[in-house]
């Protein structure tokens, strides 16, 4: 009798070949993350089918899991070495953070949302992670008592970029943060000597980032 998790591995496998590595994502530790976390356990279980789609996916209270070229993009263009701290903004399902656990030293994660913070926390225990530390609060204000961070991913789109969480990058920290009401643009922020270097990326769609405040 077949495995139904050997069909979960193929899709998976076709996910990063046709739609990751194909688009023009070549980072080895990215796309290997991306191969290894099991995406189909992070969606509710009547969506599990269609896990590995290019497409979001709700995952309940008004939140969704990133299609999956946006995960790894987003996670390539931090240019993570595999020693970094890294602030995630926005734990929502908990697959991008499963993702950056597989590349970095830690991953601290803000989820504004209990309920979708415990869920996460709790998968993320069971498949073994225990370098990512979990909060329930504003992600707008970051984790300041565990700043500076090499890197910051904030998973929701932001009408201006906070200024607490700039401020948290360590020298030549990087951001990667969607901005924008309705319009929305992807933006890579480095910390520089002389201040922040913001360059666009691409237009993308995420849902609001929302503040507790």
């Amino acid at each position: 009798m077949a495995d139904p998790q050997d069909d979960f591995i193929t899709q998976r496998e076709s996910m990063v070949d046709v739609q990751i590595r194909a688009r023009g994502v070549n980072d080895e530790k990215v796309l290997a993350a991306m191969h290894k976390v099991p995406r189909h356990l992070f969606v509710p279980g009547e969506l599990r089918s269609f896990a590995h789609g290019d497409e979001p996916l709700p995952i309940g209270e008004g939140q969704t899991i990133s299609q999956p070229y946006i995960v790894a993009y987003m996670t390539e263009a931090l240019e993570l070495s595999g020693g970094e701290k890294v602030l995630e903004v926005g734990t929502g399902s908990g697959y991008q953070t499963a993702v950056l656990a597989e590349i970095v030293r830690q991953v601290f994660t803000v989820e504004l949302l209990s309920g979708l913070s415990e869920r996460a926390g709790a998968l993320l225990q069971v498949l073994g992670y225990s370098n990512i530390c979990f909060k329930v609060g504003d992600g707008t204000l970051g984790w300041e008592e565990n700043a500076p961070f090499d890197a910051i991913m904030v998973t929701a789109a932001a009408e201006a970029v906070p200024k607490r969480l700039q401020e948290q990058l360590g020298p030549n920290g990087r951001m990667i943060i969607p901005v924008g009401a309705g319009f929305q643009e992807l933006f890579l922020i480095t910390r520089e000597r002389r201040g922040f270097r913001k360059k666009k990326l691409l237009p993308v769609r995420f849902v609001p980032l929302v503040s507790a405040h």
